[in-house]
């Protein structure tokens, strides 16, 4: 047992012994019953995660995260790099949204919700412990010489960890290229895709890593959300907390007895097991109060109410309780602080839900050529323009022409009189309007421009219209 002092767990990791060295963690097979919802929500996730980049609506990939073209899918709403303010206005829904679960629940996502933690705790840690064993096996073989029993588990472990990690690579992927094109990439074969297949090997290469030797350290060290949490929780939010009030009582915890009247010794409910140690992914004690390397997984919970149960005492030793509840037992309420960060959520999804209302599924740009003026063409000024086009529907438009809006006029696009731009697509060129010198009052006229797509108007734009100053 260590000799530090009763605080020094708080200057300490628990996955780094006292030398500084890399203490792996073999956390006991937990059951009970958040152990049993914690498996069917995960397995439910774990399906939304797979079926998300090949589930499509309105055609559009349900989620898709195009960094290099800077195309995003997120709930089916396609954003290109001009609506890349919506797309950033998502991202801080979802940090304010995660904010203000954290303050009233604690870092309960990061046990129940996070992907690594899911992916650790209810694929790969299971697969190790069919095949290795629960934790005093997996300790033996461990500290056991390399004979044909441990080649032949590590073997099977490792050779099955690889192969998760390269199907975990593909879904990722397919979130970043799109699912479309990585069954296109599949179908073609990878001697004619190897920058992709360099890719996807080299993010094998990261998921094994993660799951196979770095483990627990992501969520203690390589989150940031973890030291978000000392920030964010107070004495009124809710986690996986260890009653000391009545775990300690006036003696302290104890080893049982069942000769003796805990009660009448006044010796506190805990009776020192270390189960709850043992269980725990992260290698830290829940006794000693919340911690950065406790990701709320409730293991603990199952094992001390497991155990409590066996000994004839309540449950409830470790729960879901706010320190306030647990020393004074004051009831929860919505304070002032939570009240904020709501009104704070729901203004901004007000503001996201008005901007996607307003938000067009056809983009139209027209811009002056730079550094032209404009050209007399007898009776007529023409000036020039650079367009762009942005189809962001499902739909080709294959009949795409340009009218002037409350002036009489003429429009010539160089090329072609009309033209196509394919769904989720984009087109640009050049084109003259030629307007009537009499039409034009001002030396800089603001013109419409509608486009049509066949018979029907798909988007209207404005620009800036240039002629001489007087006609006189």
């Amino acid at each position: 047992m260590s000799n530090l002092p009763d605080e020094a767990f708080r200057d300490t990791i628990g996955t780094i012994d006292e030398e500084g060295n890399r203490k792996f963690v073999f956390p006991k097979k937990p059951s009970g019953k958040f152990y049993e919802y914690r498996k069917w929500v995960s397995y439910f996730l774990l399906a939304i995660l797979v079926a998300n980049p090949f589930v499509k609506i309105n055609g559009n990939q349900f989620m898709m995260f195009n960094v290099l073209e800077r195309r995003f899918n997120i709930f089916g709403f396609p954003f290109w790099p001009q609506d890349f303010y919506l797309f950033v206005l998502f991202m801080i829904v979802g940090v304010v949204f995660v904010i203000l679960f954290t303050v009233i629940f604690g870092r309960i996502f990061c046990g129940w919700i996070c992907p690594q933690t899911i992916f650790l705790e209810m694929v790969f840690r299971r697969i190790e412990y069919w095949i290795e064993g629960d934790r005093g096996a997996q300790i033996r073989l461990s500290k056991q010489e390399w004979n044909a029993e441990k080649i032949r588990k590590k073997g099977l472990k490792w050779t099955i960890f690889l192969i998760i990690s390269f199907f975990i690579a593909n879904i990722f992927l397919a979130y970043l290229i799109s699912s479309d094109e990585l069954i296109m990439m599949i179908k073609d074969g990878p001697k004619n895709h190897v920058s992709t297949l360099i890719s996807l090997l080299i993010f094998t290469g990261v998921f094994y890593f993660v799951f196979v030797w770095f483990r627990e350290q992501v969520c203690i060290i390589a989150c940031p959300y973890g030291r978000l949490q000392g920030v964010l929780l107070d004495n009124k939010s809710i986690n996986v907390a260890y009653d000391f009030v009545r775990g300690e009582k006036e003696a302290g915890r104890a080893k049982y007895n069942k000769q003796e009247d805990r009660a009448a010794t006044g010796k506190g409910d805990c009776i020192d097991c270390k189960q709850c140690v043992h269980v725990c992914p992260t290698g830290i004690d829940i006794r000693n109060g919340t911690q950065l390397e406790c990701v709320n997984c409730t293991a603990c919970i199952d094992e001390c109410d497991t155990i409590m149960e066996g000994v004839g005492l309540p449950k409830g030793l470790i729960r879901y309780a706010s320190e306030d509840e647990i020393e004074k037992k004051s009831k929860f309420r919505f304070t002032a602080r939570m009240k904020g960060y709501t009104a704070v959520l729901v203004i901004l999804i007000g503001v996201l839900t008005g901007l996607l209302f307003l938000r067009t599924e056809v983009e139209a740009t027209i811009f002056r050529l730079p550094g032209q003026l404009y050209q007399h063409k007898g009776d007529d000024i023409s000036n020039v323009f650079t367009f762009k086009i942005i189809n962001k529907t499902n739909l080709d438009f294959d009949d795409i022409h340009f009218k002037l809006n409350g002036i009489q006029g003429k429009i010539n696009v160089v090329g072609q009189q009309e033209f196509k731009v394919k769904r989720q697509g984009m087109s640009s060129g050049t084109l003259f309007v030629e307007i009537h010198q009499y039409l034009l009052e001002h030396d800089k006229t603001k013109i419409k421009i509608d486009v049509y797509n066949g018979d029907k108007i798909i988007e209207t734009t404005s620009t800036n219209f240039l002629s001489p100053r007087s006609f006189d």
